[in-house]
Parts: C-alpha cells; structure tokens; sequence
C-alpha cells in the first residue's frame, strides 16, 4: 500500500468503489467499501493523493480526508467523462478519475469549507421559495383569468389580486374567493421568508471582509459580493482577471478551426449564481448610464449606441469579474476612474 500515491473514489450512499494506482497510472488495487469502512481505510492508509468528482457529499468528504493527512483533489465530472472506458459502471468511474486527476493540465475544484456551505445553502434555499412564490402568483393569475381578472406578471401586481378578490363587488363564486385567500396566504408567507433571507444575506456580506470591498464597486451590492464569497474559490488560483471572467461564462463561446477563430454567444458554462448577479447589476448600472450624465462612462454610451442593451451589459459584467479579480488579488477597494486621473 505504500506505493500507491493516489486513490479514486467513485462517490455514492453507501458502497465506494476505490481505484489505487501509481505515480505512473499502474493499477495497485480496486476495492469495495461501505460507508462505514471508508474513514477507517483512509485512517490507516499512508499519506496519497485522494480524487473525486465534484458533485454531492464531495465537499463533506473532502474535509474529513484533509483532517486525516491526504491532498483532496476535486474534478468537475464533465473533465472526468472522457477517461471511462467503454461500459459505465462504479469501478470504471473510479479509475477514471484517477487517470483525470494524473494529467498535469486537469483543473481542480477547491474543496469548501462548511461556512461556505452553509452561505450557499441560504442562497438556494432563497431560490427555492422566490420559485415557490412565482408558481403561486401565476397560478393564481391563471384561475382568476378565467374569471375576467387579468393582472401583470410579477410580485408587484398581486394587490391587484387581492383587492378584486376583497371586493364585495366583484362578481365571484363564494369558492373561488375562498380559494384566492388560500393562494394569498402562502404568497405573504413565502415573501415574509424571502425577506427574512434577504435580512440574512445583508448581515453576513456585511461582517466579511471580501464582500464589504467587492461592493465597493458600482453594480454589486450585498447579494452579489456574498455569492462571490460563497460560490468562487480563491481568487488567487487565477492568473489573470481574463481566466475569472472565462470561469463565469461570460465570454463568447468558441467554435475555431483551421486557425480561424468562430465566436459565437456567451458561453454561460461557468458558475450561474454569480454570473447571473453580475448581469443583473450591470443592468442597472446601465440605467443610471442612460438616466444622468457621468464623465467617467463615454465607453458604455457609445457601447449603447452601436449594440443591444443585453450585449452591453454582458460586455459590462465581463469587466466588472475583471475588476472584482483585481480587487480581490490586489486587496484594494474600487477606485473611481476619474478620481485616479484627478
């Protein structure tokens, strides 16, 4: 066992297959464990490197091999696809993970610390109960269609709703109203809970440290500086803003051969929540661009000028993940481009 500098680990609920191999990818052992067998294998096993797809439970598992000595590497399952020979099953995944992690050019995924965890559990917790909302609210503008009362799309206009639905003068079957209060009800519930999140969300941007300097800079508020915090690894595993940028998908997917480069739309293969945030406050940085006169924006109006709204702010998150990158590495607030000339 003393040889085998690296071990595979196809992940599941209760049987794990290992894959150990040497520096040079020769097969040393393949094992079955249970779930109850695994911390104790790798309690005894020497000091080796210990790969895994990135996916459910990976984080968890990381941090326990950490504790006991081993190199945690993570790899996203899509880089760990192309090394399965032949028939897909546990113990062909396992040695393809370790033929992924042994290439010298793989990327690795940071293994998150449980804070990190717990943040982005608050973050999809939000998403489910805003999702939860929307399907009541169109649910509840559907029923109502039927009964002559339209309303507009979004949180905003259920007062509408709830007005017609309390008009005694609202000609309504006594069980439609009925039925209308219930969908009411759960709509206040679920935004006194988004609220109650988005108060979460504020507090912890506001005691780190990262997210009080990324919202230094115009266009991302707490939201956005807590998900970078929470959703990307250490700025300082890439070498230039460019590459962190690219990791977001907010660059031109590309279809070149033949030494001729083909850009096509962005290419949206990196991490949403982020990207996502970005855009949304790029758009809003658009319109106060549009609204008042600043000096230090010439770039953006004639951006304007020449392509559509979206491709402007996509263009400007872009640059947003360069500067945010800059920041970060740099440890520096945002700096007001005209201020700098002064």
């Amino acid at each position: 066992m003393s040889e085998v500098t690296i071990i595979g680990i196809d992940l599941a609920k209760r049987v794990f297959h290992l894959h150990g191999a040497r520096v040079d990818g020769s097969v040393i052992f393949r094992k079955k464990l249970s779930r109850a067998q695994l911390l104790a294998f790798f309690a005894q096993h020497p000091r080796c490197i210990v790969a895994m797809e990135a996916c459910a439970t990976a984080h968890g598992w990381g941090r326990e091999f950490e504790k006991l000595g081993h190199d945690v590497r993570l790899i996203a399952p899509i880089y760990v696809k192309p090394f399965v020979k032949r028939q897909k099953n546990d113990a062909a995944d396992a040695e393809a993970i370790v033929e992924a992690a042994l290439r010298p050019t793989m990327r690795f995924v940071t293994v998150k610390t449980e804070d990190q965890q717990a943040r982005a559990m608050l973050f999809r917790t939000r998403q489910i109960f805003v999702g939860q909302r929307t399907q009541m609210i169109n649910a509840l503008r559907g029923h109502l269609a039927e009964h002559g009362l339209v309303a507009a799309r979004g949180p905003a206009h259920v007062k509408r709703l709830a007005d017609a639905l309390a008009d005694e003068d609202t000609v309504l079957p006594d069980g439609v109203r009925d039925l209308g209060q219930i969908y009411l009800d759960q709509i206040d519930g679920l935004t006194a809970r988004i609220a109650d999140l988005d108060a979460k969300m504020k507090r912890a941007a506001k005691d780190a440290d990262l997210a009080r300097r990324a919202q230094t800079m115009p266009g991302v508020g707490p939201v956005t500086a807590l998900a970078i915090e929470t959703f990307a690894p250490d700025m300082a595993s890439f070498r230039r803003g460019r590459d962190f940028a690219a990791w977001l998908g907010l660059v031109p997917k590309q279809h070149s051969t033949g030494g001729k480069a083909r850009l096509g739309k962005t290419s949206k293969m990196g991490q949403r929540d982020i990207r996502t945030l970005l855009v949304s406050g790029a758009m809003a940085v658009l319109q106060a661009v549009e609204r008042f006169d600043t000096p230090n924006n010439g770039w953006l109006k004639r951006l304007l000028t020449r392509k559509p709204r979206m491709v402007a702010a996509i263009a400007l998150a872009n640059k947003m993940a360069r500067g945010l990158w800059a920041m970060m590495t740099k440890q520096e607030d945002y700096r007001n481009p005209v201020a700098a000339m002064a």
